[in-house]
Order: C-alpha cells, then sequence, then structure tokens
C-alpha cells in the first residue's frame, strides 16, 4: 500500500517506521523531513500552508493526520487542528485521490468531565478550552468529510524519551494530591502506533475509539510505584487544586473489541520496559 503520514512526529515517525518495515511505501510529511529513517520517503510541506500540498503522492491508499499543536496555544491548535486538516482533505480531493481511510489522532482532552468519571466514544465531548473545541473540529472535517475516516482520542503519550515523571522523582520535586483523586488516562507509544495500524487495516472499522491502556492511575499511586521501583525519595502529597480541568477515567473497550491487543496494557508494563531500557543504556560496555 501507499502511505501517508501528515505531521511525523513522536508518534508519526514510529508510525512510518512500523508500516516501512511491513513492506508498504510510506511518506513522511513535515516541514523538515531530512531527520526521518531511511525507511520513510521524506515529503517536505507545511500543513499551514496550502501550496507546499500541490504535489502528494499518487494513488494514496491511507492518510495518517499525525501533527501536533506546536505548542499550548490556541492559534498552534488552531492552525494543527482545524487549518491543517482542512488543507491537507482539500489537497487530496484536488488530486483525485482516493484512500480507502484517513485516519485523524485527536486527544482525550475533547472531554470535560472533572471529577472522576468514566467516559468512553459516547461519553459527551463537550470543551470547555479553545484547544478542545479545535480538536473537535478537526475531527469533524475529517468524518465530514469525502474519505472514509476513523479518529482515534489518544490520551497520555509516554514511552522512550518521554522520562518526565521519572526526572521528577530522581529530582526530587515530584509531587500529588490525593483528595480528590487526579486520575492519569495513559497509552504507550507503541500501543498508539499498534492501534492505528490495526484500525487503519479493518475493513469497516467505528468512525471513532478512544486510545487508552487498561487501567486508568490516580496520580500518586503511579508516583509511589515509580519511586518503588527507581528506589527515589517518595512523591511529595500537597493541597488539592482548585483549578483542575479536567479529571476522568477513559475506557478502552471498543479498541480491545476490535480485535487490538495491547503491547502494554497498563503503566507497569510500560514503565517497566522504559525502566529496563534506561538502566541498559547506563551500563559500561565490557
Amino acid at each position: 500500500m501507499n502511505i501517508l503520514i501528515a505531521g511525523c512526529g513522536y508518534v508519526g515517525t514510529a508510525l512510518a517506521m512500523r508500516l516501512a518495515a511491513d513492506g508498504h511505501g510510506v511518506w513522511g510529511l513535515r516541514r523538515r523531513p531530512e531527520g526521518l529513517p531511511d525507511t520513510v520517503r521524506p515529503l517536505e510541506a507545511d500543513l499551514s500552508d496550502p501550496a507546499t500540498l500541490r504535489d502528494l503522492p499518487p494513488g494514496l491508499d491511507v492518510v495518517y493526520y499525525t501533527a501536533g499543536a506546536a505548542d499550548g496555544s490556541e492559534t498552534a491548535y488552531r492552525t494543527a487542528y482545524v487549518d491543517g486538516p482542512r488543507h491537507l482533505l482539500e489537497a487530496l480531493e484536488q488530486q483525485n485521490q482516493r484512500p480507502r481511510r484517513v485516519m485523524f489522532t485527536s486527544s482525550t482532552g475533547v472531554y470535560a468531565q472533572c471529577r472522576g468519571e468514566w467516559v468512553n466514544e459516547d461519553s459527551p465531548a463537550e470543551p470547555s478550552h479553545a484547544g478542545g473545541r479545535h480538536l473537535l473540529a478537526g475531527e469533524r472535517l475529517f468524518l465530514d468529510g469525502a474519505f472514509p475516516a476513523t479518529v482515534l482520542r489518544l490520551a497520555g503519550i509516554y514511552g522512550p524519551g518521554r522520562t518526565r515523571l521519572i526526572d521528577s522523582l530522581r529530582q526530587g520535586n515530584a509531587t500529588y494530591q490525593d483528595s480528590p483523586p487526579v486520575y492519569l488516562n495513559l497509552i504507550h507509544r507503541d500501543d498508539c502506533v499498534g492501534a492505528l495500524r490495526h484500525l487503519a487495516a479493518l475493513a469497516r472499522p467505528a468512525s471513532l475509539y478512544v486510545g487508552v491502556d487498561y487501567r486508568p492511575v490516580e496520580r500518586g499511586t503511579l508516583l509511589r510505584w515509580l519511586s518503588g521501583v527507581l528506589d527515589t525519595p517518595p512523591p511529595r502529597l500537597v493541597a488539592a487544586s482548585t483549578n483542575r480541568r479536567r479529571n476522568k477515567r477513559c475506557r478502552n473497550a471498543r479498541l480491545a473489541a476490535s480485535g487490538y491487543s495491547f503491547r502494554y496494557p497498563t503503566f507497569q508494563h510500560g514503565y517497566s520496559a522504559i525502566i529496563d531500557a534506561l538502566t541498559k543504556e547506563k551500563k559500561p560496555h565490557v
């Protein structure tokens, strides 16, 4: 198959490598493609500039939109999740492309629930912040567009190179609150890749999936577990925040029912692999 991955960042590049290893022709679209792996065909373009999208690879079978916002500003979110999707979808139509599936990576940040509620694909997505509204707008562009589309709402992505929580414990500045509990919804990068690959291969996937592992975890529980594994000082308990924007627990039942098997079904599995890899890196070569 011919596959385009628009926005080859943390998840997109790993996805491109996996699909190329499967034997597909994979193009990685980004502003500066010189850092892409050799197995991925570089495509220099800017999703915010339609003029750079005039010559997409012909005969695309699957298109993934995995671009992320450059920062947390409203402008960055609008550029990444509204302007970019619109420009790419218009370019595909103008060039008479007929992909059998287009995939959009969104975020569980579209859910405004903040009292630890359980949410799934059928739960109301009524974000109170501009970033979430732009994400929903991007979803609608894909789902209401000319091509069969699937949206995957990803939770907090962790994995190789993303060691913020580990670093905070080792530096002694990790904190948590225990009343009310603050839940984290997580998914390992490799399961982001696996889920995107799996869903695009289905004959009739649903239009929307939530991409999280099997265990939402209270922040303090995660930090205390990590502290024990790393043998660091425990995290510090702090006063509860009165400005908590989101706090929910996400279910992955639809994704699991589709046949996807998680490589890292819980945070224990994923973080154990990261810590093992870090430990091996530090061992002297003999």
